[in-house]
């Protein structure tokens, strides 16, 4: 059978460790979801586009390879837009494909037909498009290149159909035109050379694609700035780390990583997916009342975290206290904060090779401070949730207790909702590394099936847990057709509380009207057994550990399952919308 260029792009996917495509189909790409299956890479098809580049998303944040997604032009690329900038500010690897229109048709009125590359460019790292089948190879080699290197991040290739199908069908598609009539005047004449011309050219010295691939290269810390950062750290009293989601983006060094933290013997917040990177119970974790440590410490280590509105824009550090930061983003490094101390290279990296050089310390003062403080907060939390019933339903926290207490040694948690869901934040423990899934800083609604899709086929034998708000599940609940098809079982809880309650919150009681926020308390479980899952409902504490008991084993059994919580409303989070 003759190489097309679906192909060539499924064999440069298989040399760089991909394992899977996500997608929706379209006849603009079919060559390469059909050349992938061929070439024994997985091509897993969604209800949405977002939720293959979500999905995409996952994979490359657990695996370190590059997640890739196809997608059809036009309306298929629009549909992906706020998941890639999802990815983009999350700084997930990640290759979107595009399917376009003929080379020959483009800009005169093709279907779907329209400026792919000045849409998309300022989302991604970088875009490219193909002109020539000889061009997939380098472009897409780059593309996988551009995704994994420096700071990480999503990259968009158009392929345009011509390029993809076998020469021979797309010289009949072209025949007609590249073909004179008998008695043609000049202008058939001319549009029939050009024709030809573009054929010649188009399928022009294609050859095999190599099978070698070029690892992009960690960026490296300086040895004299992690001296610096040793001396100065055997100096301090208090002092403090935050690690968030870019110190993971190694995850084969995630063990390391670990055991680095662990050898430094600064206590540490975790952010993002470094949550989980040091276990459900370590001495050196703090989980509560951030703010209040950040503002008393005198040395903070800021490891893959920008100081963005996450830490009030640097101003829960002191001004006193010395500040290092370690990030692969010259921006991130110094964004509305300049540190004492700025290394540009992989914070987890940095880490590393600060635990060799350091050695290790203990502050043990400064750590029982911080620790009675967090455990007086955990007492707080625990009393709330002991109040299994809040004023109309189950109370939030205790679902969120029930949760934690039925996780599985090996499950992975994906976060996708607001009020809800951010309240689980506060209780959930990951069991370890690279257990814990949430948009990032873009705060994105509708990452949850994606994310799960992505999770379950990375992470085939363990519990995959998704919760979601209300609000979230809106943009999920599709999927769970997906989950169906493809043999995929996660587990999800939706807290429903009939309504938008993280804006209602503070929009009553600011502006009195609570427009645009209530919801139904829909019967989501009857939903998503309508689409072949296993749908349970929770409206009293007794029920809801019947069904996460029994959720748990239907899954276990291969058929995905949601939980449909009905909560009561809670004053847990209020005031805390972040601007």
């Amino acid at each position: 059978m003759p190489m097309n260029g679906g192909d060539i792009i499924a064999r440069v996917l298989g040399t760089h460790g991909v394992r899977f495509v996500f997608t929706l189909c379209g006849g603009h790409i079919s060559p390469i979801l059909v050349s992938c299956k061929r070439h024994g890479i997985e091509v897993v098809d969604t209800r949405h586009e977002a939720t293959a580049v979500f999905a995409a998303d996952a994979v490359a944040r657990l695996s370190g390879v590059p997640g890739v997604a196809a997608v059809t032009a036009g309306p298929g690329v629009t549909n992906t837009l706020t998941a890639v900038q999802n990815a983009r500010l999350a700084q997930s690897p990640l290759v979107l494909l595009g399917g376009a229109t003929a080379t020959v048709l483009r800009g005169r009125g093709a279907l779907q037909d329209i400026d792919q590359l000045a849409l998309i460019r300022s989302s991604v790292k970088w875009a490219g498009r193909a002109r020539r089948v000889r061009d997939l190879e380098p472009l897409l080699r780059r593309a996988l290149h551009e995704a994994a290197s420096g700071v990480p991040g999503p990259v968009f290739l158009e392929c345009p159909v011509d390029l993809l199908y076998d020469e021979a069908l797309v010289r009949q598609w072209y025949g007609a035109k590249s073909e004179p009539r008998p008695g043609a005047g000049i202008a058939e004449h001319a549009l029939a050379r050009y024709l030809q011309w573009h054929l010649r050219r188009q399928f022009s010295g294609v050859r095999e694609p190599d099978a070698g691939y070029d690892r992009p290269e960690l960026p490296e810390p300086g040895d004299r700035q992690v001296a610096t950062v040793a001396e100065r750290l055997s100096q301090a009293q208090r002092p403090l780390m935050v690690v968030g989601s870019q110190a993971m983006l190694d995850p084969g060094a995630a063990a390391e990583l670990a055991a680095a933290v662990s050898r430094l013997g600064v206590p540490v917040y975790l952010s993002g997916m470094a949550r989980g990177l040091l276990g459900v119970a370590h001495p050196l974790h703090l989980r509560h009342k951030r703010r209040e440590a950040l503002r008393e410490a005198d040395l903070v280590i800021l490891a893959g975290v920008p100081c963005d509105f996450r830490l009030d824009y640097g101003a829960h550090i002191r001004r006193q206290a010395l500040l290092v930061a370690a990030n692969r983003s010259r921006h991130d490094l110094r964004l509305n904060r300049r540190p004492d101390i700025g290394i540009q290279a992989d914070a987890g990296r940095f880490l590393r090779v600060l635990a060799q050089t350091h050695g290790g310390g203990s502050w043990s003062d400064w750590l029982l401070a911080l620790r009675r403080r967090d455990d007086a907060r955990e007492a707080e939390i625990e009393a709330q949730a002991g109040q299994t019933a809040a004023a109309s339903g189950l109370n939030p926290l205790h679902v969120c207790r029930r949760i934690e207490h039925a996780l599985a040694d090996d499950s992975v948690v994906v976060a996708d909702g607001g009020d809800f869901v951010a309240t689980a934040s506060y209780i959930l423990r990951p069991r370890g590394p690279l257990r814990w899934l949430d948009p990032g800083v873009f705060g994105t609604l509708g990452v949850g099936a994606g994310f799960a899709l992505g999770a379950k086929l990375c992470r085939p034998q363990s519990e995959v847990w998704a919760l979601f708000g209300d609000g979230a599940l809106g943009y999920s609940l599709m999927e769970f057709d997906t989950f169906v098809r493809h043999g995929i079982a996660p587990i999800a809880v939706v807290g429903n509380d009939a309504c938008w309650s993280q804006i209602a919150r503070e929009q009553v009681e600011v502006l009195e009207d609570d427009v645009g926020c209530p919801l139904r308390q829909s019967d989501y479980d009857v939903a998503a057994a309508g689409l072949g899952a296993c749908g349970l409902r929770a409206g009293t504490p007794a029920e809801l550990d019947e069904a996460l008991a029994a959720a748990r084993s239907t899954a276990a059994q291969g058929q995905p399952v949601l939980i449909n919580a009905l909560l009561g409303a809670s004053e847990f989070r209020k005031g805390s919308i972040s601007m």
